[in-house]
């Protein structure tokens, strides 16, 4: 049985000047590192050459998640001097939108009971009385707050900001509204952007289409669990976050249909990874499906429904590394972003991204 390898073995340095704090121009003007996986070879090219790695009958599997705009803020009982509040939206807790699982800083202030009222954009209190009841705790992280009134949408659009994470050292802005969405987001409910899917364009998308690839779409709604760092060295004993997600039949007819043929499935983002290989059988065919996952993938673990992987370059340490190199040896991976920062390549979200072939 192979060795499971300590957390130690995925780290990495990244000179902080290399994190991408704002989107390129365009989608499409992000660079592609391209990883030989049995040769441990690197190119790079631009990313449109996305296209040149895919043949007619291929599988090209996206996530279609849409981000919440999900970050707010507010004061305690309304008051100018009242304890500020940060929200982050995670997941709604009913239909009609008005009880949610949020994360609450400061914590400590948030005790059952409480109430507090939005800011606008501009930090001023609301005149409308919208805002918010902390109902108790969900879990030991997360606390189930109320709306007093507003629909969700109307509230997120009104006061809410896109949650960019923590590594990008500014506050949202507008283009964010836009590029921290990939263009086939449908489905609300994600906290974060599944970032590999950010560099489309519906040009690249119509362009494989008229090559003969095919194009599917799973759903994972990403939680705050994403960025949450590996704190154990035995990674055996990480506990993953759990992400609803969902599978249909027409995805996994694709999917099984692609392999059936001798062609392969290219997955956009690990999130992708994820959910297919949540569903995925012993011989590689999956089952279409809807369920919560804390799939945890690092080597030895060898993917089963998914042949090809496009993400972006991961955090030293982290859950998301580990599962890339599923895909190739741990130390090709590596040696793969020693070359990416040598080329001053642009990492984490708004980066830069690398195929995995």
């Amino acid at each position: 049985m192979a060795e499971i390898l300590g957390t130690s073995c995925f780290d990495y340095n990244l000179p902080e000047e290399l994190i991408a704090q704002h989107p390129t121009e365009r989608r499409d003007g992000s660079r592609l590192l391209v990883l030989d996986r049995v040769s441990g070879e690197t190119e790079i090219h631009p990313f449109h050459d996305i296209v040149h790695y895919l043949e007619p009958g291929d599988v090209l599997v996206c996530n279609d998640t849409r981000v919440l705009r999900g970050r707010m803020f507010a004061r305690k009982n309304g008051l100018p001097e009242g304890a500020r509040f940060e929200l982050l939206l995670v997941a709604s807790l009913e239909p009609s939108g008005r009880r949610w699982k949020a994360l609450l800083k400061p914590g400590k202030r948030a005790t059952p009971g409480t109430r507090a009222v939005l800011l606008e954009h501009d930090g001023s209190l609301n005149d409308r009385g919208d805002g918010f009841t902390v109902l108790g705790r969900c879990d030991d992280e997360a606390f189930e707050i109320e709306f007093f009134q507003g629909a969700p949408e109307e509230l997120q659009r009104r006061y809410g900001h896109v949650p960019l994470p923590p590594y990008i050292r500014r506050g949202d802005e507008d283009a964010d509204s836009e590029r921290y969405q990939t263009v086939f987001a449908r489905h609300p409910g994600a906290v974060a952007a599944p970032t590999a899917g950010l560099h489309f364009t519906p040009e690249i998308l119509e362009e494989l289409r008229q090559k003969g690839i095919r194009i599917a779409t799973v759903t994972l709604h990403v939680g705050p669990g994403t960025f949450k760092p590996v704190s154990v060295e035995d990674v055996s004993r990480h506990r993953m976050h759990s992400e609803e997600y969902f599978l249909t039949e027409e995805t996994a007819a694709l999917v099984n249909g692609a392999h059936a043929a001798g062609r392969r499935v290219l997955a956009v983002g690990t999130t992708t990874v994820r959910v297919l290989e949540s569903c995925a059988q012993e011989d590689g065919t999956v089952l279409p499906g809807h369920g919560h996952t804390e799939l945890f993938l690092y080597p030895p673990y060898r993917p089963r429904a998914v042949d090809r992987l496009l993400t972006n370059f991961h955090l030293p340490k982290s859950t998301l590394l580990m599962l890339v190199s599923t895909f190739a040896d741990r130390e090709k991976v590596l040696a793969a972003y020693e070359r990416a920062i040598r080329e001053r390549m642009r990492f984490y979200s708004y980066g830069d991204c690398m195929l995995l072939k």
